[in-house]
């Protein structure tokens, strides 16, 4: 399987999630912003970082770049599409996913390791997981504070899109404390933390078996290995 990581001017994390999909099993594909070429990739990582210096609002830029079109083209006929932090803001703006991500309610850049709560095992991501799963994600933000009206809230509740929810202390304000949305298909995730830095023992977030020993991360680049697996 082929997955795809674009790289944007200003991305941080893109070498990091070719690496995670290359632990995961699968072939990382090297895909560039200015491009309106996919090549044949099977699934679409949006990596996190501070795309176009997050200049006007972060992820506006991005996802107007030539690549996005062709991005958007692929999540709609199903094409699997992760977004990860800079990558979920570029999803909002797209309106591949609702709503949208604000300044964080502290006023501050936020790094830390992340409880969440897996809400949503049913996408295209998540299927390795357990509902009502705890795991522990990286997370570093500036503007990720999630926000949408109240209407749009009552139906990602209602219609199960809630895909992770932040446990323990809100990091950034999120309204219900959303970490990641999913679309209705399922095939589309965005979410704040970082999964591709809890990927490999030994570089992730500390355990009580041991420091820096958690992968929880690396089930979201199995699942959806298990989901072409599985067609």
């Amino acid at each position: 399987m082929r997955i795809g990581v674009v790289t944007f001017p200003g991305s941080l994390d893109d070498r990091d999630a070719q690496r995670a999909v290359r632990l995961a099993g699968a072939d990382p594909v090297a895909l560039w912003h200015g491009d309106h070429d996919l090549h044949g990739v099977d699934a679409i990582v949006l990596p996190g970082g501070f795309s176009y210096g997050d200049y006007l609002r972060a992820g506006a830029i991005a996802s107007r770049s030539p690549i996005m079109t062709d991005v958007i083209d692929a999540a709609n006929r199903g094409v699997p599409v992760l977004g990860i932090c800079n990558g979920f803001q570029m999803l909002t703006e797209a309106h591949l996913l609702p709503g949208g991500l604000i300044r964080n309610a502290v006023g501050t850049f936020v790094c830390r390791d992340q409880r969440l709560r897996v809400e949503n095992a049913s996408t295209a991501w998540t299927g390795g997981f357990e509902a009502g799963q705890e795991i522990t994600i990286p997370l570093k933000n500036g503007e990720g504070g999630y926000i949408a009206d109240a209407d749009t809230l009552e139906r990602l509740e209602g219609e199960g899109r809630v895909a992770f929810r932040y446990l323990g202390a809100n990091p950034n304000g999120s309204l219900n404390d959303i970490a990641g949305v999913t679309n209705e298909r399922g095939n589309v995730v965005g979410l704040m933390p970082h999964p591709e830095h809890a990927t490999e023992p030994g570089f992730g977030p500390d355990t009580p078996d041991a420091m820096r020993s958690g992968i929880d991360g690396l089930a979201f680049f199995t699942s959806v290995l298990s989901t072409f697996a599985a067609a």
